[in-house]
């Protein structure tokens, strides 16, 4: 594995407060160029490897990272701000992601296709077979610093590419701790794994580059669409951004849709793609509902991320706290009423619950990634799902309800890559297709379909023995 990082050295500082972490060791224009250089050599020895060795060298990996779970966890909590309890359950789960790859190395099939179906074709038949793409360029946002890499990094040495990882710039060490970890899992060919931190316009030379073959990005939409604008012809999976709506019907299990709608919303202060950002609830529980939500959310501890008591830490700058100060100062001028929060010191942002939203507000239609989340009422369902569709994005969904029957109305109506019954859209698991509709990107991750992204089809005609 090799290691570089920004133009000037870079400084990786607690959102918290302000503390030096680390400072990683600047690359220079030739060191860029050799990341690239020595993923493209590494792709011949990266296709060559059997599904067997791919799949020992992703279990080693993942012993390696369960072995460091708690050490990536400090580094998660001290780097993104995220709360010791959150950062310890991202940090176990990466071995999952790996032991999964490891599985599913062995399960890369193609297919057999008759291709005797017509009067003068003869006999023939046609074999597809899956190859790896090549060198892959994957771009991860600083929310999850570890998991988000581990969900591109492990698919795509699954699938036999060699990987640069081009993580946030704010949450570094993450990223270099895992590629150290399922380095030091076994003997991976040269140039195969890199992480290189470095700013925006380096990340675009790199994605240009020809020898780069598929992008993997997660981040805002602005840039996502930016991304594949610049790289028409590349194979790129894009994870953009969300603004995840949850129909609470009457017939709720209310305890259990109140706990999962407080974690679904605050967990890591709001900064999820799939944060519960609007609580769509039917006119007959709506005051009930509100109530003891709003009780709920007062309750969480906001604080430093390092307390085993702290439920909110900051936001990832004061500057993206600034902003969703802007938004919520904006909902409270069109009329929203802040049941609580509202306000902020630095980076912490107090969780904030608004009622009698607009619709023309932003905290409405955009993402706010933030510890923010209104509750609006319904009439009907009919009524509700017309409500979850208020968005240009189309990420995940949920329904509360024991009604199998407006369980499936949900999957059919609401526009969105994945509808979750009776949990928060925050839900996901390793080997889960994930991924979203509209400005929400294109594409699925999760370790099985991310490993169908990462290779790439080639159809084999053959003659078939006799007549």
């Amino acid at each position: 594995m090799s290691t570089t990082a920004s133009a000037a050295g870079l400084e990786v500082r607690s959102p918290y407060d302000g503390a030096l972490i680390s400072t990683l060791e600047a690359p220079d224009a030739d060191a860029v160029q050799r990341a690239v250089a020595g993923a493209a050599a590494a792709a011949p020895a990266m296709a060559a490897l059997t599904a067997d060795e791919r799949s020992e060298l992703l279990y080693a990996a993942s012993q390696r990272i369960a072995e460091r779970t708690d050490e990536l966890a400090v580094t998660i909590a001290r780097e993104a701000g995220k709360p010791i309890r959150e950062a310890r359950a991202e940090a176990s789960r990466a071995k999952y992601v790996f032991r999964w790859a490891a599985e599913e190395t062995k399960r890369i099939a193609g297919e057999w296709l008759p291709l005797d179906t017509e009067a003068g074709l003869g006999r023939r038949g046609g074999l597809v077979r899956r190859f790896p793409v090549g060198p892959l360029l994957a771009v991860a946002p600083f929310n999850f610093p570890l998991n988000l890499v581990a969900h591109k990094l492990a698919p795509a040495l699954a699938a036999g590419n060699p990987v640069i990882v081009k993580p946030s710039t704010r949450t570094p060490l993450s990223a270099v701790g895992l590629a150290e970890a399922v380095s030091a899992g076994g003997d991976w060919p040269e140039g195969a794994i890199t992480v290189l931190a470095v700013g925006g316009e380096i990340t675009s030379r790199v994605a240009g580059d020809p020898r780069i073959a598929a992008i993997s990005f997660t981040g805002s939409d602005r840039v996502g669409w930016e991304l594949k604008a610049a790289n028409p012809k590349k194979k790129i999976t894009l994870e953009l951004g969300g603004n995840s709506a949850v129909i609470v019907e009457p017939d709720a299990d209310l305890e259990f849709a109140l706990a999962r709608l407080v974690f679904g919303a605050f967990a890591y202060a709001g900064q999820v793609c799939l944060s519960t950002q609007r609580i769509l609830v039917a006119d007959e529980i709506y005051d009930e509902f509100v109530a003891r939500y709003v009780a709920g959310v007062q309750a969480l501890v906001v604080g430093d991320p390092l307390d085993e008591s702290t439920d909110v830490g900051p936001m990832i700058t004061a500057d993206a706290a600034g902003r969703v100060q802007e938004w919520v100062d904006e909902a409270r001028d069109m009329g929203a009423t802040v049941q609580c929060g509202g306000s902020r010191t630095e980076a912490l942002f107090s969780p904030t619950v608004l009622t009698e939203l607009p619709h023309g507000a932003r905290c409405w239609g955009e993402e706010i990634f933030g510890p923010v989340v209104s509750i609006s009422r319904y009439g009907d369902f009919d009524e509700a799902l017309a409500l979850a569709n208020g968005t240009r994005y189309g990420l995940q969904a949920a329904v509360f309800t024991q009604s199998l029957d407006k369980a499936m109305r949900a999957h059919e109506t609401i526009r969105a890559g994945g509808i979750i019954v009776n949990d928060a859209p925050f839900y996901r698991a390793v080997q889960m297709p994930y991924g979203g509709l509209g400005d929400s990107g294109h594409g699925r991750e999760g370790v099985t379909a991310a490993i169908r992204e990462m290779t790439e089809p080639r159809l084999l005609v053959i003659p078939l023995p006799g007549r």
